[in-house]
Order: C-alpha cells, then sequence, then structure tokens
C-alpha cells in the first residue's frame, strides 16, 4: 500500500473529526477567498467608473464626499459651483476637456443629472432604443432605470425635488423620455440623463433668465418646496465639473490653485478612491482576520486529531516499522495525513467561496446590473493553497517526530 492510501484508510478511521476539521478549514478560507474577490472587483469598479477622469471640480468640502457625489452618486453634494468659473476653469489651456454635471432631483430613488453628450460617450453608452436628448427637458434613461421603473421612450414624469424618494415634487415641469442606453456595467445605468439647461428650468430660470426663487439649495436642506418664493437674480450654478488634462504636467499646479485660489474644490479621483479603499479595508481587515482565526483553528483541531490518533496507531506503526519501513517513511506518512487534510479544506473552501461569489453576482446582475463574478481566479488564492498546505505540515510535524523516535521493540514486546 502506497502513502495515499495509507493515509485515506486512517481518515476513514474517524470521519467526524476529520470531516470537522475540513469543514472549519474550508470556511475559514471560504471567507478569506469571497473577501479577495469583493475587495478586487470593488476597487476595480471604482477605478472603471473613474477611468479617464483626472480631477473632479466641486463646491469646497469633503474631497471623498465630493468624488462618491459627482463620479459614483453615492452621496449629496457638497453645493454648487459658479457656472462663470466653471467656464473659466474649462477655458484654461491645461484642460483638455471637461464634463459638467447639475445635480438636485430625482425619480423614485434614480438621480436626474444634467450634463452633456459627451458624459454618455465616456461610458460607452450606445443608444439600445430611441436617441440621446437634444432639446430641453428630455431625457435618456440607463438602462437598470429603465427597467426598474418601467419607462419607454414617448413615456413622461414629474420628478422628484431633491436626491431621495422626497414627497414633493415639480407638479409644474415634465421630463419627456428619448432614449434607453444599452447596459455599460457602470454608474450611467442608474441615472436619467439630461440637459444641463434642462435642470435650470426646472429649478424656475433658463438660460435666457438670469431670475430664480430662493436658492435651490437651501430648499433641499430646508425641505421647502418652490411655490411662493421671492424671486432675485442669481448667477447660474452647476454642481460639478469631470475635467480631463491636457498634459500630465498640470497634476502638479491645477488642483493645488483651484483649491488656493478660487471658491471651488478640486479633487483627484486616483488619491481619494485610494483613501476610500483603506478605509474600507479595516472592515475587510477584521473579516479576514476572523477567517484566520478558524483557519488556525482548523490547524490546532489537525494537530489535536492527529496527535491523538498517534497513540492508538502505536501497534500499527511498530508493526510497520518491523516490516521494513524506515524512519523516515513514517514520519512523512504523518506530513502527508496533515497536509492532504489541509488541502481537501482549501480546495473545498475555494469552490465555496467562489460558489457563494458567484450566486451573489447572479443576483446583483438580475437586480442592479452590477457586474460581480465567482469565475475570476486571484494571483493571492493560489497562496492560500500554499498557507493551508504549510498549516497541515505544521499541524502533523509533532506527532510525525513522536511517531518517528517510537520505541518500537518497547511497543512490540507490551503487545
Amino acid at each position: 500500500m502506497n502513502a495515499f492510501t495509507i493515509a485515506f484508510a486512517y481518515m476513514r478511521l474517524r470521519p467526524l473529526h476529520m470531516t470537522l476539521n475540513v469543514i472549519l478549514l474550508a470556511l475559514g478560507i471560504a471567507a478569506i477567498s469571497l473577501l479577495m474577490l469583493f475587495a478586487h472587483q470593488l476597487e476595480n469598479r471604482m477605478m472603471r467608473n473613474a477611468a479617464g477622469i483626472d480631477m473632479v471640480v466641486g463646491a469646497k468640502g469633503s474631497p471623498i464626499q465630493l468624488i462618491l457625489s459627482s463620479l459614483y452618486h453615492l452621496d449629496v453634494p457638497t453645493g454648487n459651483i459658479p457656472l462663470a468659473e466653471a467656464e473659466s476653469l474649462a477655458a484654461d489651456p491645461r484642460v483638455k476637456s471637461v464634463m459638467p454635471l447639475a445635480l438636485g432631483d430625482s425619480f423614485r430613488g434614480f438621480r436626474i443629472v444634467g450634463t452633456s453628450h459627451s458624459y454618455a460617450d465616456h461610458y460607452g453608452g450606445d443608444i439600445l432604443a430611441g436617441t440621446l436628448w437634444d432639446v430641453t427637458m428630455e431625457v435618456t434613461l440607463g438602462a437598470v432605470a429603465a427597467r426598474d421603473l418601467g419607462l419607454e421612450v414617448g413615456d413622461q414624469f414629474v420628478p422628484n425635488h431633491g436626491l431621495a424618494n422626497a414627497a414633493s415634487n415639480h407638479s409644474d415641469h415634465r421630463y419627456r423620455i428619448v432614449g434607453v442606453l444599452k447596459p455599460t456595467g457602470t454608474v450611467v445605468d442608474r441615472l436619467i440623463l439630461t440637459s444641463v439647461e434642462s435642470v435650470w428650468v426646472v429649478h424656475g430660470y433658463s438660460p435666457r433668465n438670469e431670475m430664480q426663487t430662493e436658492n435651490h439649495a437651501d430648499e433641499h436642506d430646508t425641505g421647502e418646496s418652490h411655490e411662493g418664493s421671492e424671486e432675485k437674480e442669481i448667477t447660474y450654478e452647476i454642481t460639478a465639473l469631470l475635467v480631463k488634462f491636457r498634459s500630465p504636467i498640470a497634476l502638479v499646479s491645477l488642483p493645488r490653485f483651484i483649491n488656493a485660489r478660487t471658491s471651488m474644490q478640486a479633487a483627484l479621483p486616483g488619491y481619494e478612491i485610494s483613501r476610500l479603499m483603506k478605509l474600507v479595508g479595516f472592515g475587510v481587515d477584521g473579516f479576514r482576520a476572523f477567517a484566520g482565526v478558524l483557519v488556525v483553528s482548523a490547524g490546532l483541531g489537525i494537530f489535536t486529531t492527529l496527535y491523538n490518533a498517534l497513540s492508538e496507531r502505536r501497534y500499527d506503526i511498530a508493526v510497520f516499522r518491523a516490516l521494513g519501513a524506515s524512519q523516515g517513511r513514517v514520519l512523512w506518512q504523518f506530513l502527508l495525513e496533515g497536509a492532504l487534510l489541509s488541502l481537501v479544506g482549501a480546495v473545498l473552501g475555494l469552490v465555496i467561496g467562489h460558489s457563494i461569489a458567484e450566486l451573489t453576482g447572479i443576483w446583483l446582475w438580475r437586480e442592479h446590473q452590477l457586474n460581480f463574478s465567482g469565475m475570476i481566479w486571484l494571483a493571492g488564492e493560489f497562496w492560500l493553497l500554499g498557507l493551508a498546505f504549510t498549516i497541515g505540515l505544521v499541524a502533523g510535524l509533532l506527532p510525525a517526530i513522536q511517531a518517528y523516535r517510537l520505541d518500537v521493540s518497547g511497543v512490540l514486546a507490551k503487545g
């Protein structure tokens, strides 16, 4: 009989202990694998939504909040910026192009974003039906927004006041849907896109009339309606600018100039995403530490199982040695059993982790059209197999040494 056959035969003699240790190790490996997949794909998704955008400019406040609200539409904006300053920045020779964003309203939880056609083009927003917006009060829906809202080309709707499902709405204005975008796997899928001028019109003024009702940002903060507001002259405003640099040199000087010399704030997506991932990493590290405890506990369980098995197998080992097996063969036998147990647990854990990830990905795509897959393998996961193998060897080392030093004649004499 070879070493593998003997190892599996002895494993079957203690099925409960072996199974529990394998399951414990598998759960730890599965948790670590799932966290690795989550962190990797989350970072990739965030970087994809920020790809090609060198700088975000908005009102002064938290730079992370500015990035979350302007790139990912996950937070409230830091405020508005004067259109005149935004146009001055767009004319700067260091700037290659800009994409304006005008936020403030939504419809049944989906944000209405006033912007330019270049915004849809930037995210690969190809038309599925209809066309892109062309005139004031026309909108084009992202794929998820169209599906979840149940709206089609030609339908109309009244926008809600604010970025949440507010009770108040702009009842005197109706948007008309002129197009639906194909799924892109980006933030655009969950947006309702229109022109900046449309957002201005909804809030009381147009490019031909610099008269607007009471400050709209204050109304969003207080939840007050537009009705009965006093008219006053204001400047045009937008929420943010997504900026592309003409050359990398602008990265050195332009953000510093904006932050120091203007009423606006410049935030760099790469830097802020790195900060955000570190914040997320604290939580991920906590779960990873818990999973690590499970793995170590499984290693201790394997050690205990093999050590206890040693006392039951002393006579078998003595007979094995008497039949000609070397001390090295006995040592290898125990190390092999520890390594096999850990590898079985690790492989099972990876299968469980990837299966959970794939099922989660199917649900996320069906419900939110978010890409998350369990069918990718990361280089770090192969290190998990090595880690499990090492834990198995270490767990089997002391029992192996004890078996190596066994007094064969003494054991056989006692029977």
